[in-house]
Protein backbone atom coordinates (compact mmCIF):
# COMPACT_ATOMS: atom_id res chain seq x y z
CA UNK A 1 0.00 0.00 0.00
CA UNK A 2 2.16 2.84 -1.28
CA UNK A 3 -0.66 5.23 -2.12
CA UNK A 4 -0.93 8.61 -0.42
CA UNK A 5 -4.59 8.97 0.49
CA UNK A 6 -4.34 11.83 2.96
CA UNK A 7 -7.68 13.62 3.06
CA UNK A 8 -9.65 10.58 1.93
CA UNK A 9 -12.13 9.25 4.52
CA UNK A 10 -12.71 5.53 5.07
CA UNK A 11 -15.40 3.99 7.29
CA UNK A 12 -14.94 0.32 8.25
CA UNK A 13 -17.36 -1.75 10.34
CA UNK A 14 -16.00 -4.40 12.68
CA UNK A 15 -12.41 -3.23 12.29
CA UNK A 16 -11.13 -4.10 15.77
CA UNK A 17 -10.32 -7.72 14.91
CA UNK A 18 -9.74 -10.20 12.09
CA UNK A 19 -9.60 -9.11 8.46
CA UNK A 20 -11.20 -5.79 9.41
CA UNK A 21 -8.23 -4.92 11.60
CA UNK A 22 -5.76 -5.87 8.88
CA UNK A 23 -7.74 -3.85 6.34
CA UNK A 24 -7.71 -0.87 8.71
CA UNK A 25 -3.96 -1.21 9.27
CA UNK A 26 -3.14 -1.17 5.57
CA UNK A 27 -5.43 1.78 4.89
CA UNK A 28 -4.00 3.67 7.87
CA UNK A 29 -0.56 3.37 6.26
CA UNK A 30 -1.81 5.47 3.33
CA UNK A 31 -2.48 8.48 5.57
CA UNK A 32 -6.24 8.34 5.05
CA UNK A 33 -8.71 9.37 7.74
CA UNK A 34 -10.07 6.16 9.25
CA UNK A 35 -13.26 5.61 11.23
CA UNK A 36 -13.61 2.28 13.00
CA UNK A 37 -17.31 1.59 13.56
CA UNK A 38 -17.34 -1.22 16.11
CA UNK A 39 -19.60 -2.65 18.80
CA UNK A 40 -17.12 -2.82 21.68
CA UNK A 41 -15.42 0.39 22.78
CA UNK A 42 -13.26 -1.63 25.18
CA UNK A 43 -11.87 -3.68 22.30
CA UNK A 44 -11.77 -0.95 19.66
CA UNK A 45 -9.94 1.85 21.51
CA UNK A 46 -6.72 -0.17 22.02
CA UNK A 47 -6.76 -0.98 18.30
CA UNK A 48 -7.11 2.72 17.45
CA UNK A 49 -4.07 3.50 19.58
CA UNK A 50 -2.14 0.56 18.13
CA UNK A 51 -2.81 1.69 14.56
CA UNK A 52 -1.73 5.24 15.40
CA UNK A 53 1.53 4.04 16.93
CA UNK A 54 2.35 1.56 14.16
CA UNK A 55 1.54 3.85 11.22
CA UNK A 56 2.08 7.34 12.63
CA UNK A 57 -1.35 8.26 11.27
CA UNK A 58 -3.28 10.18 13.94
CA UNK A 59 -6.47 10.52 11.88
CA UNK A 60 -8.02 7.34 13.26
CA UNK A 61 -10.96 7.16 15.63
CA UNK A 62 -13.70 4.92 17.00
CA UNK A 63 -17.46 5.37 16.64
CA UNK A 64 -19.83 2.98 18.44
CA UNK A 65 -21.91 0.72 16.20
CA UNK A 66 -24.02 -2.28 17.22
CA UNK A 67 -25.40 -3.80 14.02
CA UNK A 68 -27.88 -5.84 16.05
CA UNK A 69 -29.68 -2.58 16.91
CA UNK A 70 -31.08 -0.42 14.12
CA UNK A 71 -31.25 2.50 16.53
CA UNK A 72 -27.51 2.11 17.18
CA UNK A 73 -26.92 2.04 13.41
CA UNK A 74 -28.90 5.27 13.04
CA UNK A 75 -26.97 6.99 15.83
CA UNK A 76 -23.62 5.88 14.43
CA UNK A 77 -24.44 7.14 10.94
CA UNK A 78 -25.69 10.44 12.38
CA UNK A 79 -22.48 10.97 14.35
CA UNK A 80 -20.27 10.23 11.35
CA UNK A 81 -22.28 12.55 9.10
CA UNK A 82 -22.07 15.34 11.68
CA UNK A 83 -18.29 14.96 11.97
CA UNK A 84 -17.26 14.20 8.38
CA UNK A 85 -18.14 16.47 5.43
CA UNK A 86 -16.82 13.78 3.08
CA UNK A 87 -16.89 9.96 3.02
CA UNK A 88 -14.98 8.30 0.21
CA UNK A 89 -15.05 4.57 1.03
CA UNK A 90 -17.44 2.49 3.14
CA UNK A 91 -16.32 -1.05 3.94
CA UNK A 92 -19.14 -3.19 5.34
CA UNK A 93 -16.83 -5.73 6.94
CA UNK A 94 -18.42 -6.74 10.27
CA UNK A 95 -20.17 -10.06 10.53
CA UNK A 96 -20.94 -13.06 12.67
CA UNK A 97 -21.32 -16.76 11.99
CA UNK A 98 -22.62 -19.86 13.77
CA UNK A 99 -24.43 -17.88 16.45
CA UNK A 100 -28.08 -18.14 17.43
CA UNK A 101 -30.40 -15.37 18.53
CA UNK A 102 -32.28 -12.34 17.30
CA UNK A 103 -31.64 -8.61 17.01
CA UNK A 104 -33.27 -5.94 19.15
CA UNK A 105 -35.96 -5.53 16.49
CA UNK A 106 -36.66 -9.28 16.33
CA UNK A 107 -34.76 -10.28 13.19
CA UNK A 108 -32.77 -13.50 12.96
CA UNK A 109 -29.34 -12.62 14.33
CA UNK A 110 -27.11 -13.35 11.31
CA UNK A 111 -29.55 -11.76 8.86
CA UNK A 112 -30.00 -8.72 11.09
CA UNK A 113 -26.30 -8.10 11.68
CA UNK A 114 -24.76 -9.23 8.41
CA UNK A 115 -27.39 -7.75 6.10
CA UNK A 116 -30.03 -5.50 7.61
CA UNK A 117 -27.77 -3.42 9.86
CA UNK A 118 -25.39 -2.80 6.97
CA UNK A 119 -28.31 -2.05 4.66
CA UNK A 120 -29.47 0.78 6.92
CA UNK A 121 -25.91 2.00 7.52
CA UNK A 122 -25.26 2.19 3.78
CA UNK A 123 -28.60 3.85 3.09
CA UNK A 124 -27.91 6.61 5.62
CA UNK A 125 -24.33 7.24 4.46
CA UNK A 126 -25.01 6.93 0.73
CA UNK A 127 -25.93 10.61 0.10
CA UNK A 128 -22.60 11.70 1.63
CA UNK A 129 -20.73 9.15 -0.47
CA UNK A 130 -22.46 10.51 -3.57
CA UNK A 131 -21.32 14.00 -2.61
CA UNK A 132 -17.72 12.76 -2.22
CA UNK A 133 -17.15 11.03 -5.55
CA UNK A 134 -15.32 9.08 -6.67
CA UNK A 135 -16.44 6.82 -3.84
CA UNK A 136 -16.74 3.09 -3.16
CA UNK A 137 -18.86 0.70 -1.10
CA UNK A 138 -17.26 -2.67 -0.29
CA UNK A 139 -19.50 -5.48 1.00
CA UNK A 140 -17.74 -8.45 2.57
CA UNK A 141 -19.89 -11.45 1.65
CA UNK A 142 -18.82 -15.10 1.40
CA UNK A 143 -18.90 -18.01 -1.00
CA UNK A 144 -21.09 -19.61 1.66
CA UNK A 145 -23.95 -17.88 -0.17
CA UNK A 146 -23.74 -20.72 -2.72
CA UNK A 147 -24.82 -23.24 -0.05
CA UNK A 148 -28.31 -21.77 0.29
CA UNK A 149 -30.86 -24.26 -1.03
CA UNK A 150 -34.00 -22.32 -0.15
CA UNK A 151 -34.32 -18.56 0.14
CA UNK A 152 -37.34 -17.15 1.92
CA UNK A 153 -37.83 -13.78 3.55
CA UNK A 154 -40.51 -15.37 5.71
CA UNK A 155 -37.84 -16.86 7.97
CA UNK A 156 -35.85 -13.75 8.84
CA UNK A 157 -38.16 -12.26 11.47
CA UNK A 158 -37.69 -14.95 14.08
CA UNK A 159 -35.10 -16.47 16.39
CA UNK A 160 -32.43 -18.62 14.70
CA UNK A 161 -34.09 -21.93 13.82
CA UNK A 162 -31.09 -24.19 13.14
CA UNK A 163 -28.93 -25.67 15.88
CA UNK A 164 -25.65 -24.46 14.37
CA UNK A 165 -26.73 -21.09 12.96
CA UNK A 166 -24.75 -21.88 9.82
CA UNK A 167 -27.70 -22.08 7.37
CA UNK A 168 -28.78 -18.65 8.55
CA UNK A 169 -25.25 -17.36 8.07
CA UNK A 170 -25.27 -18.64 4.47
CA UNK A 171 -28.61 -16.93 3.91
CA UNK A 172 -27.26 -13.63 5.22
CA UNK A 173 -24.27 -13.87 2.89
CA UNK A 174 -26.60 -14.43 -0.07
CA UNK A 175 -28.41 -11.29 1.08
CA UNK A 176 -25.06 -9.43 0.92
CA UNK A 177 -24.60 -10.43 -2.72
CA UNK A 178 -28.19 -9.58 -3.66
CA UNK A 179 -27.91 -6.23 -1.88
CA UNK A 180 -24.77 -5.43 -3.85
CA UNK A 181 -26.46 -6.35 -7.13
CA UNK A 182 -29.43 -4.06 -6.52
CA UNK A 183 -27.27 -1.28 -5.07
CA UNK A 184 -25.18 -1.22 -8.25
CA UNK A 185 -28.30 -0.56 -10.31
CA UNK A 186 -29.48 2.23 -8.03
CA UNK A 187 -26.17 4.10 -7.98
CA UNK A 188 -25.30 3.63 -11.64
CA UNK A 189 -24.01 6.85 -13.14
CA UNK A 190 -23.22 8.48 -9.78
CA UNK A 191 -19.47 7.71 -9.74
CA UNK A 192 -20.01 5.56 -6.66
CA UNK A 193 -18.98 1.95 -7.26
CA UNK A 194 -19.84 -1.11 -5.16
CA UNK A 195 -18.43 -4.59 -4.69
CA UNK A 196 -19.30 -7.89 -3.01
CA UNK A 197 -16.49 -10.27 -2.17
CA UNK A 198 -15.45 -13.59 -0.71
CA UNK A 199 -12.43 -12.99 1.55
CA UNK A 200 -11.56 -16.66 1.75
CA UNK A 201 -12.23 -18.98 4.66
CA UNK A 202 -10.37 -16.96 7.24
CA UNK A 203 -9.21 -18.03 10.70
CA UNK A 204 -10.79 -14.98 12.31
CA UNK A 205 -12.94 -14.28 15.36
CA UNK A 206 -16.10 -14.73 13.28
CA UNK A 207 -15.92 -18.43 14.24
CA UNK A 208 -15.45 -17.75 17.97
CA UNK A 209 -18.72 -19.43 18.99
CA UNK A 210 -17.83 -22.77 17.39
CA UNK A 211 -16.99 -25.15 20.27
CA UNK A 212 -13.41 -26.10 20.99
CA UNK A 213 -11.76 -28.40 19.75
CA UNK A 214 -13.82 -28.19 16.52
CA UNK A 215 -12.75 -24.55 16.06
CA UNK A 216 -9.07 -25.46 16.40
CA UNK A 217 -9.37 -28.23 13.81
CA UNK A 218 -11.32 -26.04 11.38
CA UNK A 219 -8.80 -23.21 11.60
CA UNK A 220 -6.01 -25.55 10.49
CA UNK A 221 -7.54 -25.41 7.02
CA UNK A 222 -8.19 -21.65 6.93
CA UNK A 223 -6.14 -18.75 5.62
CA UNK A 224 -4.69 -15.93 7.71
CA UNK A 225 -6.35 -12.58 8.36
CA UNK A 226 -3.64 -10.94 6.25
CA UNK A 227 -4.53 -13.12 3.27
CA UNK A 228 -8.23 -12.62 3.91
CA UNK A 229 -7.96 -8.84 3.80
CA UNK A 230 -6.38 -8.74 0.33
CA UNK A 231 -9.62 -8.79 -1.66
CA UNK A 232 -11.22 -6.12 0.53
CA UNK A 233 -8.17 -3.93 -0.03
CA UNK A 234 -8.26 -4.61 -3.76
CA UNK A 235 -11.88 -3.50 -4.00
CA UNK A 236 -11.32 -0.48 -1.78
CA UNK A 237 -8.07 0.80 -3.26
CA UNK A 238 -7.10 -0.63 -6.63
CA UNK A 239 -7.38 1.41 -9.79
CA UNK A 240 -8.61 -1.68 -11.64
CA UNK A 241 -11.59 -2.23 -9.34
CA UNK A 242 -12.45 1.46 -9.52
CA UNK A 243 -13.41 0.97 -13.17
CA UNK A 244 -16.03 -1.68 -12.30
CA UNK A 245 -19.16 -1.89 -10.16
CA UNK A 246 -21.68 -4.43 -8.95
CA UNK A 247 -19.39 -7.43 -9.38
CA UNK A 248 -18.48 -10.31 -7.08
CA UNK A 249 -14.79 -10.83 -6.24
CA UNK A 250 -12.68 -13.74 -5.04
CA UNK A 251 -8.88 -13.66 -4.75
CA UNK A 252 -8.84 -10.08 -6.05
CA UNK A 253 -10.62 -11.01 -9.28
CA UNK A 254 -14.19 -10.51 -10.44
CA UNK A 255 -15.88 -13.88 -10.99
CA UNK A 256 -19.44 -15.10 -11.68
CA UNK A 257 -21.34 -15.95 -8.50
CA UNK A 258 -22.63 -19.23 -10.02
CA UNK A 259 -25.56 -19.51 -7.61
CA UNK A 260 -28.89 -19.03 -9.45
CA UNK A 261 -30.46 -17.07 -6.57
CA UNK A 262 -27.49 -14.67 -6.48
CA UNK A 263 -28.28 -13.69 -10.08
CA UNK A 264 -32.04 -13.30 -9.54
CA UNK A 265 -32.85 -9.63 -10.19
CA UNK A 266 -36.43 -9.99 -8.94
CA UNK A 267 -35.21 -11.51 -5.67
CA UNK A 268 -32.66 -8.72 -5.23
CA UNK A 269 -35.37 -6.11 -5.68
CA UNK A 270 -37.70 -7.92 -3.29
CA UNK A 271 -34.97 -8.04 -0.65
CA UNK A 272 -34.26 -4.33 -1.14
CA UNK A 273 -37.93 -3.34 -0.93
CA UNK A 274 -38.50 -5.46 2.18
CA UNK A 275 -35.33 -4.13 3.80
CA UNK A 276 -36.42 -0.55 3.19
CA UNK A 277 -39.76 -1.34 4.80
CA UNK A 278 -38.09 -2.93 7.83
CA UNK A 279 -35.61 -0.11 8.46
CA UNK A 280 -38.03 2.73 7.68
CA UNK A 281 -38.61 3.71 11.35
CA UNK A 282 -34.84 4.28 11.71
CA UNK A 283 -34.06 5.81 8.30
CA UNK A 284 -34.06 9.40 9.58
CA UNK A 285 -31.34 11.51 11.17
CA UNK A 286 -33.36 14.01 13.22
Amino acid sequence: MKQDLQGRVFVITGANTGIGKVTALEIAKTGATLILACRSEKKALPVVEELKQVTGNQEIRFVPLDLASLESVRKCAKQILEEEPKIHVLINNAGLASMRGETQEGFELAFGVNHLGHFLFTKLLLPRLQESTPARIVNVASRAHKRVKKYSLDDVQKYTQSTSGFPEYCLSKLANVLFNNELAKRIEGTDVTCYALHPGVVASDIWRRIPIPFRWIAKMFMISNEEGALTSLHCALSEEAGKESGLYYDKCKAIPTQHPAAKDDALAKELWDKSEEWVAPFAHLD
